[in-house]
């Protein structure tokens, strides 16, 4: 945490239409942007422009470009927009992504450096995970060969 702080630190030196090139150059959405910022798309479209922004929100906007570069330099993530869109684990849709959403950009470091299974994160993040992204429905084979779904226990 210390090292993101001090890269958002000099990531926010840089003009916020620069953080917003590289973010492009990332491969990043702008509606992912805007999400992992908590702010709207037409805000992260103003920015674009040239408009000002508020000292938070620059911070906040260098500090997901530090987050990248971190992510990239240290843990070795290529493509960090796709990697930041990847689920932690099959069933449950908590991504990087979410979890930088969520200001847990601690446990952003943890999956990316494996320092912690990613169950572990997501318990730590959302402790009844398991039980709210259960599947009610199970995979079978029907009597015809082919594969069906059904509602468990049915």
């Amino acid at each position: 945490m210390t090292e993101w702080r001090a890269r958002t630190a000099t990531r926010g030196k840089q003009a916020p239409t620069d953080l917003l090139g590289v973010l492009d150059d990332l491969g990043f959405a702008w509606r992912d942007v805007a999400q992992m910022l908590g702010v709207s798309v037409p805000a992260v479209q103003k920015w674009r422009r040239g408009e000002k922004l508020t000292g938070e929100n620059r911070r906040n906007l260098a500090g997901l470009v530090a987050a990248c570069d971190q992510v990239a330099d240290d843990y070795l993530v290529s493509e960090a927009a796709s990697w930041f869109e990847m689920p932690l684990v099959d069933g449950a849709p908590v991504t990087p992504a979410v979890l930088y959403a969520e200001q847990q950009v601690d446990l952003v470091f943890d999956y990316a450096s494996g320092h912690a299974d990613p169950e572990s994160i997501l318990t730590e993040f959302q402790p009844d995970w398991r039980d709210n992204y259960r599947s009610r429905f199970e995979s079978f084979v029907a009597a015809d060969g082919n594969r069906s779904l059904r509602v468990k226990g049915d």
